[in-house]
C-alpha cells in the first residue's frame, strides 16, 4: 500500500499545466479520464484512506490545477437571497482542509497524502462503478458491525476486501 509517492500522473494529465479556475470536477482531464472509465475518488473524509489502499492497477492521479471556490450567500430577513460573492480559497485555506485529512491519516497510522493530487478510481471486481465498490464494502461493514469511519477496523475490512476484488481469480 503506498500514496505512489515517486508515480507519475496519467498521461492525459500532462498535455496541461497552469492553474485553471474551473474545479475539480470540471477539469477537463478530468472529464476525459471519465470517458476511460476513471471516477474521481469520493472526497468524503472516511474514505480519506481509500486511494492508499485502492489496488495500483486501479487508481491513477492528475496535478491538481483546479481553483477550489467560497461561497457566502447573504440572506434578507425572510430567507430571501440578497447578494452571493464567490472567492478562491487560499493556500492557509487549502492547508486547513488538508490538516484535517491528515490527522485522520495519522489517527490510522498511515503517512499524509502528497499535496497536489486528484486522484481517480476505477471499479475493482464484479462492480461497474466505483459508487457500487463503496456500497458493497459499506454492506460488508454492516454485516461484521464495523463501523464505516476512519478506523483500524475499517481500514482493515477495506484493504482487505480489496485485495480479494482485485485478486486474479476474483470474480
Amino acid at each position: 500500500m503506498s500514496w505512489d509517492e515517486d508515480g507519475t500522473p496519467h498521461p492525459l494529465a500532462l498535455r496541461r499545466t497552469g492553474r485553471s479556475e474551473l474545479e475539480p470536477d470540471r477539469l477537463p482531464e478530468i472529464r476525459e479520464l471519465e470517458v476511460l472509465g476513471w471516477e474521481p475518488a469520493p472526497e468524503d473524509l472516511r474514505w480519506v484512506f481509500l486511494p492508499y489502499v485502492w489496488p495500483p492497477a486501479a487508481r491513477t492521479w492528475i496535478p491538481d490545477r483546479s481553483t477550489h471556490w467560497a461561497v457566502d450567500t447573504s440572506l434578507d430577513g425572510h430567507g430571501h437571497i440578497t447578494g452571493v460573492e464567490c472567492a478562491a480559497l487560499t493556500e492557509p485555506d487549502l492547508h486547513g482542509l488538508d490538516q484535517e485529512a491528515d490527522a485522520a491519516l495519522a489517527g490510522l497510522g498511515l503517512p499524509p497524502r502528497p499535496g497536489g493530487r486528484l486522484w481517480l478510481l476505477r471499479p475493482v471486481g464484479p462492480f461497474t462503478t466505483v459508487g457500487s465498490v463503496l456500497d458493497h464494502l459499506d454492506t460488508l461493514a454492516a454485516q461484521r458491525a464495523v463501523e464505516a469511519l476512519p478506523s483500524a477496523a475499517f481500514l482493515a475490512l477495506v484493504r482487505t476486501e480489496l485485495s480479494a476484488l482485485s485478486a486474479p481469480d476474483a470474480p
